[in-house]
């Protein structure tokens, strides 16, 4: 009969929140916030499940990570009990259960302990076997439950804290369902001095990238090769790789908004459109470069590139606090309808940017400390020609500051640039 291992020989677990990064107490104070502001009411956040082998690498849901810093726990949730009597379980983290079979195959997991309490900043650490039966006695103090995750439109499937309120309803007369969807993406919006840092680290990195395709793009290079260029440059300068799937194309390409096959060539008398940006500790940098191929923007390219340009220019100037982005978003498109490419501009100016490329948005005003992305384009087939410019913007009490300035974006720091390739 074989010996079972003593737990004491297993290989360490790696931590299950990522040093160096955003401190524990963070984490703790995000929880405690969030306790407070459900005033009263009882909600979950879950990690959801893993994804299929093979399928790359899982990310839990970008809230739970939020309030966790936990990214290797498939099926964890975090409930909040405030009507708990206990303090300690007013704020409970879920994990489920050890499975030594599945474990060799995934990674050894630890056992509940003071330490992984300690680890965590969670008072109170449990199974998710006991999952149910602690949501429905918060139902029974309560009779308040909130949702925190996205509310979906009719034709999706619905929430997981949705879907399982429904059904605790069901078993707890009297109890109501509260939206409280735009909560978590309120915290988000408005970054830490941690969270910047981590922000600006993924910035650099960019810049990294950008200024490492300057120095190599001429003729005859192909998409891809510009591609493996910056993307190797982001890892060099640090980062653990990319925010989103890189768009690379040139002429024709740069039209189509969302290419990213980029297997073309970059051809002389062409303009190549890059958006791409580096992701640091979690958090996303998102930029996009329009660049002439062989060094010099032809004179067609150029007044419609400072078109372009005149319209970031105004959006940047209208992102202050106190302004919707759809005012942002005016300001852009009253320059490109201004000089007669108004229906080549078919996207929106700008967006939050954090955790994700696309980061959870309270739709309030802009205020200190949110960070969004500013990228007018126009974008004519006929002429095979796609100019797009994309900058990220810290909302400071004042205005914003740039990002990614450091990225050269005017036509004359572009060809200087670009003048002094090997």
């Amino acid at each position: 009969m074989p010996k079972l291992i003593p737990a004491s020989t297993l290989p360490a677990h790696p931590p299950l929140i990522r040093e160096g990064t955003i401190t524990l107490a963070e984490f703790v104070r995000r929880r405690e916030r969030v306790l407070t502001e459900l005033k009263g009411s009882s909600a979950v956040i879950f990690a959801g499940d893993q994804s299929a082998h093979l399928s790359g690498k899982w990310r839990p849901d970008l809230h739970f990570l939020y309030l966790t810093g936990i990214e290797t726990e498939p099926g964890a949730a975090v409930l909040f009990d405030p009507s708990h009597p206990s303090p300690k379980r007013r704020i409970v983290l879920f994990l489920r259960p050890l499975n030594p079979e599945s474990d060799r195959w995934e990674g050894y997991r630890d056992e509940i302990s003071t330490e992984l309490r300690a680890s965590t900043g969670f008072a109170t650490v449990m199974r998710t076997t006991m999952l149910p039966a602690a949501i429905a006695g918060a139902a029974r103090r309560t009779k308040r439950l909130s949702c925190l995750h996205p509310l979906s439109t009719h034709t999706a499937d619905v929430g997981p804290d949705l879907a399982i309120f429904r059904k605790v309803c069901e078993r707890t007369p009297g109890t109501a369902i509260e939206d409280r969807s735009m909560l978590l993406p309120a915290h988000r919006a408005c970054k830490s001095v941690q969270e910047l840092v981590l922000m600006k680290r993924a910035a650099a990195a960019t810049t990294a990238g950008y200024r490492a395709v300057l120095a190599m793009l001429r003729p005859g290079t192909g998409e891809q090769h510009v591609q493996r260029t910056i993307e190797t440059a982001y890892i060099g300068a640090g980062a653990e790789g990319t925010a989103y799937s890189s768009i690379v194309g040139c002429g024709i390409n740069a039209t189509i908004l969302h290419y990213d096959a980029n297997s073309g060539a970059c051809r002389a008398g062409e303009l190549l459109l890059i958006d791409s940006g580096a992701k640091f500790a979690g958090y996303a940098c998102d930029v996009t470069r329009t660049f002439p191929v062989d060094g010099r923007f032809t004179p067609e390219q150029r007044a419609i590139y400072e078109v372009v340009l005149k319209a970031q220019l105004a959006a940047m100037r209208a992102a202050r606090p106190g302004k919707f982005m759809w005012e942002v978003d005016t300001a852009a498109r009253d320059v490109i309808e201004a000089a007669g490419y108004g229906d080549h501009f078919p996207h929106g100016t700008g967006h939050q940017l954090g955790l994700h490329v696309h980061d959870a948005d309270p739709e309030t005003k802009l205020e200190p400390g949110m960070v969004i992305t500013i990228e007018p384009g126009i974008y004519i087939a006929a002429k095979n020609l796609g100019i797009r410019i994309e900058d990220d913007l810290l909302i400071t009490r004042t205005g914003n500051t740039n990002l990614t300035a450091a990225i050269p974006k005017t036509v004359a720091e572009i060809e200087r640039a670009m003048s002094k390739r090997a």
